[in-house]
């Protein structure tokens, strides 16, 4: 190596060393580890995204009934008080209760409140959390099925065949039927299946392609759950649903579009109504 570079090479050496020696201990520790070790790599971390408001209501509750706060058997606030105290809406509240209810946790009395049914074990703490985070929101559903389903029931009376018609008529006796006796199960079975012939008879397959998944959301565990302690509390809003589906079905024997489509629209802001009240 020519001289010059040598001479270049031992000044730089130099000054590094008389900077180095004028510097405190701790400055120097730095610098001395940066040069000579290599960085760890960065461990992977994945964005955080924003949790429901029910999410985050359910899990206060869940600590509150873990640490025996309610212990089993005790009944929770009212909705209203734990919505004011949580600062969020009723609707959520009354979504995390339903999240609750569909694992066993809460269990819902008319005219009497919302009560601790048992503990959640450890290995299932984080279920109702999973399911509200996992499933569509019950309002996303409701306001979803609003803007399509009365345009689909409207083509449904326009397009209906006879065997249409009697799939309807089948369903929609059996519906009542199983409501008069209590077993909302069955009722539940039947609503669905209601509405997935409603589609059917539009004889627009496209159409029911794109419905018939959101019609499958009935089956989510707490939209079912908020469903049943709606009807259960309130029978008179019961048997208006009941009403209004029986006014569907006529309006499409008798291939009224706009009546069809009218009732439809009527029934969810109904339940839009129910969910946010």
């Amino acid at each position: 190596m020519p001289p010059f570079r040598w001479a270049g090479i031992w000044a730089s050496f130099s000054l590094y060393y008389r900077v180095l020696l004028y510097l405190p201990a701790k400055s120097k520790a730095i610098i001395l580890s940066d040069s000579m070790t290599t960085k760890p790599q960065q461990p992977e971390l994945r964005r955080i995204r924003p949790t429901k408001l029910s999410t985050e209501v359910a899990r206060q509750l869940l600590e509150l009934i873990r640490s025996g706060t309610f212990p089993v058997g005790a009944r929770l606030p009212p909705e209203k008080e734990l919505a004011d105290r949580m600062g969020v809406s009723r609707a959520s509240v009354r979504e995390a209760l339903a999240a609750l209810g569909a694992v066993g946790l809460v269990e819902s009395h008319p005219g009497r409140g919302n009560f601790v049914r048992s503990l959640p074990a450890s290995a299932g703490l984080a279920e109702p959390l999973i399911l509200l985070e996992s499933e569509a929101a019950i309002q996303e559903i409701i306001e979803a099925r609003a803007a399509l389903e009365p345009q689909a029931a409207g083509l449904a009376a326009l397009h209906r065949n006879p065997e249409d018609l009697e799939r309807l008529e089948t369903v929609h006796s059996a519906m009542i039927r199983h409501a008069q006796e209590g077993h909302f199960d069955l009722y539940f079975a039947y609503d669905k299946a209601f509405h997935q012939a409603l589609l059917q008879a539009t004889q627009n397959r496209l159409l029911a392609r794109v419905l018939l998944p959101l019609v499958e959301t009935m089956d989510q565990h707490v939209y079912r759950e908020f469903t049943s302690n709606f009807y259960l509390k309130s029978p008179q809003a019961f048997r208006r649903v009941l009403a209004i589906h029986s006014q569907i079905l006529r309006a499409v024997e008798e291939q009224d579009a706009k009546r069809a489509c009218r009732h439809m629209k009527t029934h969810w802001q109904r339940m839009k109504r129910v969910y946010e009240s």
